[in-house]
């Protein structure tokens, strides 16, 4: 019964963050700002949405496979937030040129 509670918890804490993100990205006024908004958003959202699903799944591979999926999240995500910022920035500078 906890454990449900917990876990329904997180995982509407992480749709939460994804709305939020959802929001920013509408409402931002350039690219970076966006681009910002919506990966610190969404790596938060879906990692506080896996651990409740892993919650729900008990100790078992499945809750191994959702730890790599959050590492690999960690990882990728601000990755390449800051390629797509990078290419913001140099063609931002390419323009000015």
């Amino acid at each position: 019964m906890i454990i449900n509670i917990i876990s329904m918890g997180l995982i509407s804490l992480g749709l939460f963050f994804f709305l939020v993100g959802t929001i920013g990205v509408i409402r931002f006024p350039d690219a970076l700002t966006r681009a910002h908004g919506a990966a610190k958003c969404d790596t938060l959202g879906a990692v506080l949405s896996l651990m409740g699903l892993m919650l729900q799944s008990g100790f078992s591979a499945v809750t191994l496979k959702l730890v790599l999926v959050i590492i690999f999240l960690w990882t990728a995500n601000p990755t390449a937030t800051h390629v797509i910022a990078k290419a913001i920035d140099t063609s931002r500078h390419q323009e000015e040129a």
